[in-house]
């Protein structure tokens, strides 16, 4: 929080996202809200909407910076002209042309309500790539209705398949992009058994390429089996993005509403979502809420891990170990908390992944100055408050389970002390100074945990170990960075069985 994100000449960003549209405008905000910071396309989505002061606009303008082509809509939105912004961003106007169109657009949706709006223009801010969300916000209404009222008007994306040889000789290649237009291009259908795997997203500090390999590998793993696989992501630096993985790809954004468009038009047989990191995992209930089939665990136990609190308490219930703890739903509570189990205390968000928003706070000052990035990133759920274990050992196990058998594939042991991100720490299999008690019991918990949350995959599990004591840090239903690691160091597929696990087949 306390670096300058300024863009200067040192490298301070770490992923990026691909989108693809039939205009400018389209493609622009549907990479916006690839980007998984919180927007769903260029502004109007009810966040960062507040009255900027003149001085304080010109000065974001003047230096890049991460939020700046937000506030290039915000100056036009105020008065400036295109070429008063050019001039101190340096921009091409024909850039801030398009942006000017949106802003324009806009004003369209004064004094209208979604009941009454029109087929023509409704289709119309489909077409200019605003989300079911940002539509939902510019008229009160809310993400549902609209979606309601599209399916009422029957306007649906279409899917257009991308020339890879530029219209040079004829190209077939099932990869995907949606657009609203009258039709989607033709393919061959797939006749056979289908699954759609939900990608990783952006390369971001926590979560990268690790992820992307548990993905590649399933997919080649469900084909030996003669599933077809359907990928879907939006990041351009992966292999799950080469078009020929899977048997189709569709770049698009990972989000409720783009992700249950592919649904509906693909129809598939079950959904994975448990190797894509925490992306897709954020999805898990409102999918299937909406009557995604979910291959692997469950959307409900995923969430039994997932809620700090829930599964505080059931590690209450089971009796094992978990440093004291507290959830938190405001300032308020958090510094209540924190009173309570005693500085130093770790805070992490329900919900997110690779240290996001996870700090070590040693006094109430600090806390304050964290907390509210820490809900942020968490959205609508808590923060986990919990006394840090200072100078203990941390160590990861990577597990694989089919609901009544578990195979524990590695455990791991931190160099780095309990509290340093696992992102940021070296690790070693198997581990090098834990006794042969401490690992019985660390297996123990594990298959434990696994067999309660009735895990059907990988599950990842993070324990501290402190005066011979073993606490349980968290469980995560899914896929970890770890398992390309493990894999490579047993010989052991995690991956591979995980899918294979995952579509029906037994561990033994």
């Amino acid at each position: 929080p306390e670096t300058d994100s300024t863009l200067t000449t040192r490298m301070k960003s770490v992923g990026e996202v691909m989108a693809m549209g039939r205009s400018f405008k389209e493609a622009l905000q549907k990479a916006l809200r690839s980007l998984e910071t919180g927007r769903y396309g260029l502004g109007s989505d009810g966040r960062r909407e507040e009255e900027c002061h003149s001085d304080i606009l010109l000065a974001r303008l003047s230096k890049p910076n991460p939020d700046r082509i937000f506030f290039i809509k915000k100056a036009l939105e105020m008065g400036m002209t295109v070429e008063e912004i050019g001039e101190l961003t340096g921009i091409d106007p024909w850039f801030l042309f398009q942006i000017k169109e949106l802003v324009d657009f806009e004003r369209s949706f004064e004094a209208v309500t979604i009941q009454d709006m029109e087929p023509c223009h409704l289709r119309e801010a489909k077409r200019q790539g605003y989300s079911d969300h940002q539509i939902a916000w510019l008229c009160g209404a809310t993400e549902v209705e609209v979606r309601e009222k599209r399916g009422e008007l029957r306007i649906r994306p279409t899917y257009k398949m991308i020339d890879t040889c530029a219209g040079e000789f004829q190209s077939e290649t099932p990869y995907f992009y949606s657009t609203y237009e009258e039709e989607s291009d033709e393919v061959p259908s797939l006749t056979g058994r289908k699954a759609i795997i939900l990608g990783a997203g952006p390369n971001r500090i926590g979560q990268g390429i690790e992820f992307d390999y548990a993905c590649v590998q399933a997919s080649f793993a469900l084909k030996e089996l003669g599933w077809e696989t359907i990928m879907v992501n939006c990041n351009p630096e992966t292999v799950s993005t080469d078009y020929d993985t899977s048997d189709r790809l569709y770049f698009e954004p990972l989000t409720y509403e783009d992700v249950m468009n592919i649904l509906e038009a693909e129809k598939p047989d079950g959904l994975i979502i448990q190797l894509g990191g925490q992306t897709p995992l954020k999805l898990a209930r409102r999918l299937s809420q909406a009557g995604a089939k979910i291959l692997g665990t469950s959307a409900e136990k995923i969430d039994l891990a997932e809620d700090r609190e829930r599964f505080r308490a059931l590690l209450e219930q089971l009796q094992i170990p978990q440093s004291p703890s507290g959830t938190a739903a405001s300032l308020e509570e958090a510094v209540k908390v924190a009173a309570q189990v005693g500085y130093p205390v770790l805070v992490r968000p329900s919900y997110v992944l690779g240290g996001q928003a996870m700090r070590i706070v040693y006094d109430r000052e600090s806390l304050e100055r964290y907390i509210s990035s820490a809900v942020e990133a968490s959205g609508e759920h808590t923060v986990l408050i919990d006394k840090f274990l200072e100078g203990a050992i941390e160590v990861d196990v990577d597990a694989l389970a089919d609901g009544e058998n578990v195979f524990i594939g590695g455990i791991m042991e931190h160099i780095e002390e309990a509290g340093i991100h696992s992102g940021d720490s070296a690790c070693v299999i198997p581990p090098y100074s834990l006794g042969e008690e401490i690992i019985e019991k660390i297996k123990n918990y594990t298959c434990l945990l696994a067999k309660v949350l009735e895990v059907v995959g990988l599950v990842n599990i993070q324990f501290a170990v402190k005066d011979e004591m073993i606490y349980v840090l968290e469980a995560n239903p899914r896929a970890s960075r770890t398992v390309p690691f493990v894999s490579k160091a047993t010989g052991i597929p995690l991956a591979r069985l995980a899918a294979q696990v995952m579509v029906g087949k037994k561990l033994k």
